[in-house]
């Protein structure tokens, strides 16, 4: 077998490796970025019902890290040369077929840390009901959850989690909780 037949497309996959600031200061395969723990960017999109019911989705056993837990809506890397808000757009369309006119609101970002995997993440979030079609080879199904459940099933059950989500969703539900605080 050559060596190409064995190697998966998301490990050509190329980066921008950023320094302390999120400034680009080099490019390097997907599978160097992770091995040698080099700071780089993602997006994550968190997508909200009319009820007010978040999407979470779980994620396919195929995925080279947190196979089988559950994740943010929609996140991905950001690819070598694209910023932030073209990669929410394109990571919406791949990942749940929702295809979106303008980017999700910016609602929060998170510095890079071991949690994150090394990510910068600028976490978005959208109000959409789908209809979503899933990416099978990203995720394996998903679930409508209030924000309430969300962080039962967290406190109940966290190694069913992305380590980089349970740390945005603890910034997330306390952003809800003083929204909601301030329109009653």
């Amino acid at each position: 077998m050559c060596f190409l037949c064995r190697v998966s497309s998301t490990d050509l996959e190329w980066f921008d490796v950023v320094n302390e600031r999120d400034e680009p200061v080099g490019r390097a395969l997907r599978r160097d970025v992770h091995a040698r723990n080099l700071l780089h960017r993602a997006v994550h999109i968190l997508v909200f019902d009319e009820h007010g019911r978040l999407f979470l989705q779980k994620r396919s056993m195929t995925k080279d890290t947190s196979p089988g837990l559950w994740n943010s809506s929609c996140s991905g890397h950001l690819d070598a040369g694209e910023d932030y808000d073209p990669a929410a757009v394109r990571e919406l369309q791949e990942e749940l077929g929702l295809t979106v006119a303008e980017p999700p609101q910016r609602w929060f970002r998170i510095e890079a840390c071991a949690e994150t995997g090394w990510e910068f993440c600028w976490i978005y979030r959208l109000r959409s009901g789908g209809p979503f079609v899933l990416h099978p080879e990203e995720i394996e199904g998903g679930d409508w959850l209030s924000p309430e459940d969300v962080t039962a099933r967290i406190a109940a059950k966290p190694e069913d989690y992305c380590p980089a989500f349970r740390l945005l969703w603890s910034i997330a539900a306390k952003e809800l909780a003083g929204e909601h605080a301030a329109s009653a």
